[in-house]
This record gives structure tokens, C-alpha cells and sequence, in this order.
């Protein structure tokens, strides 16, 4: 008998570019995640997503079918923005069969509050990055961006990845971390719960202990031709499988 469990991915940066993982990707849809309770992914799917109007692309389109294929075999489907594909939208949800998650969402998972982000937030340090993250998540901006010509868009995209490498390699990797002082602000603030999130691309448990309060987190592993996984959590807690 298969144990009630729930599956958490992020940072699958998938392109044209990254077949291998996308063959991995599709396998774990295929293999793993349909004897899963849910499957939450908790951003950046995608590499750059410019819109729910680019969805007949044959690369989008074989995700989104294998989403789809993975929803309606009975595993809820949840979603959250990243910091590349910050422009899904409802019509590609609907598509998939996901259920977009606000950033951060609370739920209770098998009797334990866990609160799910994608993690970016909590790089506050990154002073410039908090700047451009406001920017493209403002719903005015969103709007103007999505008016204009679909290959506008892509150029777009394909120049602030670049700007996002060269800004890089100035910064450290401390700065592009979480802050350890936004973290237990967040903990506080949501009342101590067990903490899920990727973005950072450093895979880890952390354990805390705040005002008499122990709390986990529990960072997501990016997924990369050498490299990949998920987090697997039941009632009896959570544990990081590699594949």
C-alpha cells in the first residue's frame, strides 16, 4: 500500500537548450509523481516564460501535456512563481491542470504547518536583485510587458538572462543567499512553521530553534545535467531524494 506522501520540486530552469533534463523531468512525471498525493512546484519551471500566448510551442506544449496527463491521473497539481517565470498565468494553469499558488502559501501537510515560497524573497542582501524582483512582479508592469509582440518578449528574456549571469559574476555567493536575519523574520512572523523553498540552488536542511519554537527549512535542489531531485514528505516528515 502505497504511504499518503507529497512531492516539492523547483529551479528546473527548463529550455531547448537543457534536453537532458527535460527527459528527466518528463520520466519523473511519468514514473514518480503519479503515486504522489500533490506535486508542488514551487518556481522557475522554466528558464524564461514571456507569456500564456506562447503555449503552442512545441517544447511548452509537451510540458504542459505531461502536466495535464499528471493532474487528471489523480495527483493535485500546485504552482508557484520563480523568478524566471514570473508570467504563467491562468490560462496556462488551466492547460496543466495546476493550481497557482500565491508566494508564500501555508498549508498544513499531514498535521504540520509548512509555508511555501519560492525563496527569493528572502535574499534580501541582494539589494539590487529585491529592486528588479518588485519590478517584474508589479501587475501594471506585467500587463504592459504581455501587450507587446511575442518575439519582443523572447528577445527580451533572452536579454535579461544575460544581464542575470553578468550580474553574477560580481556578486557574491552570501549576497545571493538568503539572509539569516530575513529568515527568522519570516519564521516569527508566520509563527514558527516548517519552511519549504527553493531558488537559492543549495540544497539543505536547517534547523532552528526561535523563542522556545524549533522549526525546520528545507531548501530545494536545482536541477542540472549532473544533477537533480526532489523533497518526499509524509507523515512521518521530509526527506531529500536525489535522482
Amino acid at each position: 500500500m502505497t504511504v499518503l506522501h507529497s512531492l516539492f520540486i523547483s529551479d528546473l530552469h527548463l529550455s531547448e537548450e537543457t534536453p537532458q533534463i527535460r527527459k528527466r523531468f518528463l520520466d519523473f512525471l511519468l514514473e514518480t509523481a503519479p503515486e504522489a498525493e500533490a506535486l508542488y512546484i514551487l518556481g522557475d519551471l522554466f528558464e524564461t516564460w514571456v507569456g500564456d500566448d506562447d503555449l503552442p510551442d512545441p517544447f511548452n506544449r509537451k510540458i504542459v501535456d505531461a502536466l495535464h496527463t499528471l493532474s487528471q491521473g489523480g495527483t493535485a497539481l500546485f504552482l508557484m512563481h520563480g523568478n524566471r517565470d514570473f508570467l504563467l498565468g491562468e490560462v496556462f494553469a488551466a492547460a496543466s491542470g495546476a493550481v497557482l499558488l500565491p508566494d508564500p502559501t501555508e498549508v498544513t501537510l499531514y498535521g504540520v504547518r509548512t509555508l511555501l515560497t519560492h525563496g527569493d524573497q528572502l535574499c534580501t542582501d541582494d539589494v539590487e536583485y529585491q529592486t528588479y524582483r518588485k519590478q517584474v512582479r508589479n501587475a501594471a508592469w506585467q500587463k504592459k510587458v504581455l501587450a507587446l509582440p511575442l518575439a519582443t518578449r523572447h528577445q527580451m528574456a533572452r536579454d535579461a538572462t544575460a544581464m542575470s549571469r553578468q550580474a553574477k559574476q560580481s556578486k557574491s555567493m552570501e549576497i545571493m543567499d538568503v539572509s539569516p536575519q530575513a529568515v527568522t523574520d519570516f519564521l516569527r512572523k508566520w509563527n514558527y512553521p516548517r519552511l519549504i523553498h527553493g531558488h537559492t540552488h543549495r540544497p539543505a536542511r536547517h534547523v532552528y530553534r526561535l523563542d522556545d519554537h524549533a522549526s525546520e527549512r528545507w531548501v530545494l535542489p536545482d536541477w542540472t545535467a549532473s544533477r537533480s531531485g526532489y523533497l518526499y514528505c509524509d507523515a512521518e516528515g521530509c526527506q531529500a531524494v536525489s535522482l
